[in-house]
């Protein structure tokens, strides 16, 4: 005889919901994606800071509802047409339509603890965060209207290309016009609070974002001009343990403190009070 099983209709498995979790690029530990969220982007097992976008900057560091921005029309253009990989515009495009940026940088005013600043913020999603003509455009107009306006000056640095090569000497200019800019505003008597994350590299590590008053970075931040890597092959010795990271830089005083995002709010405030600005 031939038996007939009954067969009962297969669910079918319900899989893990994609982007509910993160791996920590610090730790490896898988983390709940609302929880790294709630922590504004810290792995709650090892403290890594993870990289959060010019957005949520300001929606982390300015309070609800008081941002305005300040030259968001502004495009970059193509005026050597420069092509790599794929022609400078295609990449622009590319750029500004995965990013949802026009550029690198965000720039505007804002209240942060109910103390009116001038806000900028660069972002490494977009070409590294790297300073093309119009992200030194931004910065040099931000900085010129917190001048004019008396208003602290707050800048945000995630930027790991530095100087934009596409845009050659146009781009390397940029490192001498914010700085200049920084020089007058400085000259006015106004407060330059700097920012470093991670990471910070290359023109404007050399520039404007180490120009500041007082100078902030988060923990574990790669900060410096040349990469590791690039500076152990040239000079060709074992560089210190810890090179270029917020500690080490710390240690040697080119920063003034380490700050946990958590705090950074915070800590902009009470040194905008302790200023007197």
């Amino acid at each position: 005889m031939v038996s007939h099983k009954s067969h009962a209709p297969t669910k079918p498995k319900r899989g893990v919901p994609e982007g509910l979790w993160k791996r920590c690029p610090g730790c490896q530990a898988t983390i709940f994606r609302k929880e790294a969220e709630k922590r504004l982007g810290v792995c709650p097992e090892c403290d890594y800071h993870w990289y959060v976008s010019a957005r949520q900057r300001v929606e982390q560091l300015l309070d609800e509802g008081t941002f305005e921005e300040w030259d968001a029309q502004l495009e970059p253009t193509d005026p050597l047409g420069f092509a790599d990989r794929k022609p400078y515009h295609e990449r622009l495009k590319s750029e500004q339509s995965r990013t949802g940026l026009r550029e690198a940088a965000v720039t505007g005013t804002g209240m942060i603890r109910a103390r009116r600043v001038a806000f900028g913020v660069t972002d490494s999603a977009f070409i590294m965060g790297s300073m093309g003509s119009v992200v030194g455009e931004k910065l040099t107009r931000l900085i010129e209207r917190a001048t004019e306006q008396n208003l602290p000056l707050i800048i945000i640095s995630g930027s790991g290309g530095g100087a934009r090569m596409h845009e050659g000497i146009l781009s390397l200019m940029q490192m001498a016009k914010v700085s200049a800019a920084l020089a007058r505003y400085d000259k006015a008597g106004g407060l330059f609070i700097s920012v470093l994350t991670n990471p910070t590299m290359g023109g404007v590590a050399a520039s404007f974002a180490s120009l500041g008053d007082v100078v902030f970075a988060e923990p574990k931040a790669l900060i410096g001009f040349a990469g590791p890597r690039t500076i152990k092959a040239t000079i060709r010795i074992e560089l210190p343990k810890g090179f270029q990271t917020s500690e080490f830089l710390l240690e040697h005083g080119f920063i003034d403190r380490i700050v946990r995002r958590s705090d950074l709010k915070s800590e902009i405030a009470r040194t905008i009070d302790y200023c007197g600005k």
